[in-house]
């Protein structure tokens, strides 16, 4: 019968591999208050509890849909059990986004609006620098 390889203990090196960030982002997010730092033993290296790789992809899941660190903080101490609380969370980002969306696009339309002005008169002075030099604009 063949030995079962016991599963090697999750040391900060390994946690940001099988998480796929980088030690240094692990130490950040113990100083944020995000993870927990393992007691550190007499010899040997700190161990991490297995759900430390699952608990970082939650993190960097939220980040991708651009809640911050201090929100994502605030959705781990939710837990599964605040639905309504963690709603209002996630609607209160929407709102930003949504309110950012916006602004980019009014700053897309004035920037294709340059364009243009810039496309029906070539020559000086360009309609972007004196668009840009105008401290009304």
């Amino acid at each position: 019968m063949a030995k079962v390889k016991s599963e090697q203990p999750l040391t900060i090196g390994r946690v940001a591999h099988q998480a796929g960030v980088n030690v240094e982002t692990i130490r950040y997010y113990q100083k944020r208050g995000l993870i927990q730092e393992p007691d550190k033993p007499a010899f040997g290296y700190r161990c991490y509890p297995a759900d430390t790789v699952a608990r970082i992809h939650f993190i960097k899941r939220a980040q991708s849909l651009g809640f911050t660190l201090q929100e994502i903080a605030i959705l781990l101490k939710l837990d599964e059990g605040q639905c309504s609380e963690t709603q209002a969370l996630a609607r209160q980002k929407l709102a930003l986004v949504e309110s950012r969306i916006k602004d980019l696009q009014a700053i897309s339309e004035g920037i294709k609006n340059l364009i243009n002005a810039c496309e029906s008169q070539n020559t000086p002075p360009c309609p972007i620098i004196s668009a840009l030099t105008d401290k009304k604009f």
